[in-house]
């Protein structure tokens, strides 16, 4: 199996975005996304493919679309998320987005890497609820933005065994 990470920024009320657009500015979030992505596959559904507007740098982009003549230079498709697992064929890949594929891919995930940012923004896109008996704290990184002052955390959990 493959070693699938799910990447996400929620807010206090697990919201993760609104007009497709991430409600809040961190750039401490962003550049800790594009650290541990990088050199990576990344994996994420049309919609989020097309709020960012090209395939990240970097990184093997594998978009998830039911539209079967949906392209993009430099993008590889595919029609469901088992099918981008199969893709990485060993490989650690990131799931990346959105709420769709969040909750698909949350019960294929072996590790979870979670920006809590401790605000509510309004969003209309969440994550998925997590089930507390499946998973594991293994590290908390508390912060305050210095360009925001919000307040976040990045934490990391891990399936249980």
């Amino acid at each position: 199996m493959s070693n699938l990470t799910i990447i996400v920024a929620t807010d206090a009320q697990r919201g993760i975005g609104i007009n497709n657009t991430l409600p809040w500015k961190l750039p401490e979030d962003l550049a800790h996304f594009k650290r541990l992505t990088t050199g990576h596959p990344i994996i994420m559904g049309r919609k989020t493919f097309d709020s960012i507007g090209r395939p990240l740098p970097n990184r093997r982009n594998i978009v998830i679309t039911r539209n079967t003549e949906w392209r993009h230079e430099g993008v590889e498709t595919v029609g469901s998320i088992e099918a981008a697992i199969a893709l990485l064929d060993g490989a650690e890949g990131f799931v990346i987005g959105g709420a769709e594929i969040y909750k698909q891919s949350l019960q294929l995930a072996d590790q979870l890497i979670i920006t809590q940012i401790a605000h509510t923004f309004d969003c209309d896109a969440f994550f998925p609820e997590i089930d507390a008996a499946a998973w594991q704290e293994t590290t908390r990184e508390e912060h305050v933005s210095a360009t925001s002052g919000l307040k976040y955390a990045f934490v990391t959990l891990r399936r249980k065994a």
